[in-house]
């Protein structure tokens, strides 16, 4: 190889990675002039930061607090730069998709990259937009706190068997509930979900290493019932009495002028086989959220058994495969969530007839 063709190499090479890096650093800084910009909040977010009185400043005093206690509890302030990242997060919570959203790329720093369904919300889940309450004001046991979720700092994770910190466990969010992706703990997405988090356990003045019972899910195991077994027919009839005006016959989920009115349960929109939502895969985590958090409005007037039957009948409809069940699997529930809408559709009609 001659000298010259060796210096054309090398400097071919320096072009690349110099091209490499001059495009990360436009793209660093095209990430730092969205962090700047006003931002435009959500209807529910901008209800909700005025009521806990989010404004940048040296000190920061909860209304929240003061309405509930009548104590006058001050902590430190939140600087422009947190603020922003605080409403982007309360932005992310409650709008995962960007329906609301001008720019839902730039807006919800593209969360829909790590999501597979069109349905997926965090505030699904984490109802409230992350701190769920009643009408006085009373936070509600097994309801998915993010704030009672931020403040239990590293926490044990029995389906790993990790100590996993906050971030960590908003990737298992992605990958669990969305049947999707694991972001990168550094992405401003988690950055800012995390900053959210934090300012609702200071606007509800949680103290770091507490459990509190709106934190994670109230399960529900088999021993918690008369041990009448899981029965689908029950959970099927339940469905349709309790869930079906929601979620639809075939719990694919409805929508309204692009919003998702309710999220899917089952089909290709929904969690995974692989999800702890599924109920062959953990069965108290479902039925503690039903009975806990459903039917809207009517919290906690389902029986353990009752919301047993419902996810277990939920479970047992087509939905995807997670990554550990292998190609056949992935195969046969694809052909299931294709085959069985029309198949039910069908026999429903014929049963009119």
């Amino acid at each position: 190889m001659s000298p010259a063709w060796r210096i054309t190499k090398i400097i071919l090479l320096l072009l690349v990675l110099g091209s490499i890096y001059v495009l990360a650093i436009q793209k660093h800084n095209q990430r730092e002039q969205i962090r700047k910009v006003a931002v435009a909040l959500t209807p529910g977010c901008a209800e909700k930061l005025r009521r806990y009185g989010l404004v940048h400043g040296e000190r920061y005093r909860s209304p929240y607090v003061m309405q509930q206690t009548g104590a006058s509890i001050t902590v430190r302030g939140y600087s422009e730069d947190d603020v922003r990242a605080i409403q982007r997060g309360c932005n992310i919570v409650d709008d995962t998709q960007g329906s609301l959203s001008g720019d839902a790329g730039l807006a919800r720093w593209n969360a829909t990259r790590f999501i597979r369904g069109t349905h997926a919300n965090c505030d699904h889940c984490h109802q409230g937009i992350g701190d769920k309450q009643d009408a006085d004001g009373n936070r509600l046991k097994g309801s998915l706190s993010l704030g009672a979720s931020w403040v239990m700092a590293d926490m044990y994770d029995r389906f790993t068997g990790l100590l996993l910190p906050y971030e960590l466990r908003q990737m298992q969010c992605y990958i669990n509930s969305s049947n999707g992706y694991k972001p990168n703990i550094a992405d401003d997405l988690i950055r800012d979900v995390t900053a959210y988090s934090r300012f609702l356990s200071a606007a509800l003045d949680l103290k770091i290493g507490n459990h509190y019972d709106e934190q994670g899910i109230d399960e529900i195991a088999a021993s918690a019932t008369l041990k009448q077994g899981d029965d689908y027919v029950r959970g099927e009839g339940l469905y349709k009495e309790k869930c079906q005006s929601c979620h639809g016959r075939q719990a694919f989920g409805t929508e309204a002028n692009g919003r998702i009115v309710a999220p899917a349960l089952a089909g290709p929109n929904s969690w995974n086989m692989q999800s702890r939502n599924y109920f062959y895969y953990v069965s108290t985590i479902l039925p503690g959220f039903i009975c806990r958090n459903m039917p809207l409005g009517q919290e906690n007037t389902l029986t353990n058994q009752e919301c047993r039957d419902i996810a277990y009948y939920i479970s047992n409809l087509p939905r995807p495969a997670g990554d550990r069940q292998g190609p056949l699997a992935a195969l046969q529930q694809q052909i299931l969530m294709t085959v069985m809408p029309p198949l039910m559709r069908l026999t429903e009609s014929a049963g009119k007839n």
